[in-house]
């Protein structure tokens, strides 16, 4: 892009004609900024790319915040090429990369989540109750300007929240790899990047298990372990807060556990239990459909009870019976 095509572009992108009212005007301005800071990102990307040039063709905007999010990790020998787009989504999307020099397997996945500007995040607040906000190296914020920050919702606190967003999925997925989970194994966490084992191979991307029709012997064995996989998340005080058979990927008869950005801790969030049936009944639906069949509420209520977990200062899961009816209403009025 030339200089005088810069100039242009930008011109385009700044006219604001329209003052008939401050509602539009605001809402012009933010827009205009948004189209900005796309087109900043575009200009990033040409620079980068004349270092870092991949097999795949991206569109001229998402080359330029995934050229951005992947220059240092290429720089650090993880990747040495991205090959094709595997999922495209709101939030992020996931690439099939070349393993750089760096790693020990032939093929790695980058997720790369859009940048804070292109994302909403309003809907996450009832996931971050109780979550102590993370910096980009996945410790705890300490300083106050970024606490202020966030509190203050100002650019510089929803830039930090967001890096905490990808910091908590980062993190969690290192503990639960570690703790024996089906989870693919984290490698490194950059700007809007993280780097984990590619589930399938060259040429084929593992399937989401709500597109796989199972035998049943196959889908009762699979039931169980992903009802193992939610044990040890609640032994590690976690919950996926999200888990459905859109979020399990299954290859070659095995699954992984994939998408832990809105992690919920269970001691200190008040709507965890709720949060964690509702995974329950998301998983035990595809089950059934499956010919399995599995009580989410005592599922969930005696994997509560297992680690003492509470869902209110009176109702308590080590006290109440999921086979009383009586029980199970004072569980489901919560």
């Amino acid at each position: 892009m030339s200089k005088n095509q810069l100039s242009d572009y930008f011109d385009e992108l700044n006219d604001d004609t329209d003052t008939e009212s401050p509602r539009k005007r605001i809402t012009q301005k933010r827009e205009s900024k948004k189209r900005e800071q796309e087109a900043k990102l575009f200009i990033r990307a040409q620079e980068i790319a004349k270092e870092f040039q991949f097999t795949y063709k991206a569109a001229r905007f998402e080359e330029a915040w995934l050229l951005d999010s992947l220059t240092e990790i290429h720089e650090h020998q993880w990747i040495s090429d991205v090959l094709r787009k595997v999922k495209g989504g709101k939030e992020a999307s996931v690439y099939l990369c070349k393993a750089g020099a760096e790693m020990s397997v032939p093929f790695v996945a980058a997720k790369i989540y859009r940048p804070r500007s292109l994302r909403n995040l309003k809907n996450d607040a009832q996931y971050r109750v109780g979550r102590v906000d993370l910096d980009a190296d996945g410790t705890a914020l300490w300083k106050e300007a970024d606490k202020n920050a966030i509190a203050k919702r100002t650019s510089y606190g929803e830039e930090v929240r967001h890096r905490s967003w990808i910091a908590y999925e980062f993190k969690t997925m290192e503990r639960l790899f570690e703790a024996g989970a089906d989870v693919p194994r984290p490698y490194a966490m950059e700007k809007n990047a993280i780097v984990m084992d590619f589930v399938g191979d060259e040429n084929t991307a593992a399937s989401i298990l709500n597109s796989v029709n199972l035998s049943h012997t196959e889908a009762r064995t699979l039931r169980d372990r992903v009802l193992h996989n939610m044990d040890i998340m609640l032994a590690n005080e976690c919950i996926h807060g999200d888990l459905s058979a859109y979020n399990i990927l299954y290859w070659n008869g095995e699954i992984k556990l994939i998408d832990f950005p809105q992690i919920v801790l269970p001691r200190s969030n008040p709507t965890a239990w709720n949060i964690f049936l509702r995974d329950v009944v998301r998983v035990c639906d595809y089950f059934s459909s499956q010919g399995v069949n599995c009580d989410a509420y005592k599922i969930a209520a005696d994997l509560w009870a297992k680690y003492g977990y509470r869902i209110g200062k009176q109702l308590d899961p080590k006290h109440l019976d999921p086979e009383n009816p009586e029980d199970r209403k004072a569980w489901e009025k919560r």
